[in-house]
């Protein structure tokens, strides 16, 4: 899958979660609204050129760590409080 791809997904599980919030389904719009996050964090580390092996960003804790490593740690994504 590629990070178009990825993106659009993340898009839909977007527009899910707003569907849901607005019905009232809190933890269904928790759950799209993660899975959105999910997609995107792998999309960027595919567009990033990251040389992450495409099975560990396939898991929770893979894509947590492969993000952190590549993308949090060498500042290319800021923390928390750390903006522009």
């Amino acid at each position: 899958m590629t990070a178009h791809d990825l993106m659009d997904k993340a898009s839909r599980a977007v527009a899910s979660a707003r569907l849901l919030l607005d019905a009232g389904d809190v933890d269904g719009a928790c759950n799209r609204a993660y899975y959105a996050m999910f997609d995107a964090a792998r999309a960027a580390l595919i567009r990033s050129g990251a040389p992450v092996v495409p099975d560990v960003a396939n898991t929770h804790g893979g894509l947590i760590s492969a993000f952190s490593l590549h993308l949090v740690k060498t500042g290319r994504v800021p923390t928390a409080g750390k903006g522009p």
